[in-house]
């Protein structure tokens, strides 16, 4: 058994991200293109930080404290086509939580319905001005734990 429980689910705590499909998102055949859904997804985390009081513009890059917290790790399922005009509902939750690390995951469902039409997830880790791994900014770790309740 899965110890993060069911993999088609959120679990725990989510944010819920309107996605709208716009023609530029769609390729030749007209379905979304699979590289729009890692721009859905970073929209997702930037929402869920913002949500979470941790403005994204200081805290993915933040010269002044000298860390940065860059996508390392992205990967994406696709069940079933997306068209332009279509309206999705992307869920957004954490799903590890490490130390110098955490992965977030996503699931998008057709709006107002439980029809899942991908999954995905992304790891940031967070880094130094040298661009060493380092532990995550105490305030963002307290904040996603608070978010993200017990994962164990």
């Amino acid at each position: 058994m899965n110890p993060f429980g069911d993999p088609e689910k959120p679990q725990g705590s989510f944010i819920a991200v309107p996605v709208s499909i716009h023609f530029g998102d769609t390729d030749p055949y007209g379905v979304v293109y699979f590289a729009s859904y890692f721009r859905y997804c970073h929209q997702g985390i930037e929402a869920l930080f913002e949500r979470l009081g941790l403005p994204p513009h200081l805290y993915f890059r933040n010269s002044e404290r000298g860390f940065g917290l860059p996508i390392v790790g992205a990967s994406c399922d696709f069940y079933r086509p997306v068209k332009y005009g279509d309206k999705l509902t992307l869920k957004v939750c954490v799903k590890h939580l490490k130390a110098k690390s955490v992965t977030f995951g996503f699931f998008f469902y057709k709006e107002n319905s439980e029809d899942l039409v991908a999954k995905g997830e992304a790891t940031i880790v967070a880094i130094d001005r040298n661009w060493k791994s380092c532990a995550l900014p105490d305030d963002v770790r307290s904040a996603l734990e608070k978010f993200a309740g017990d994962l164990n």
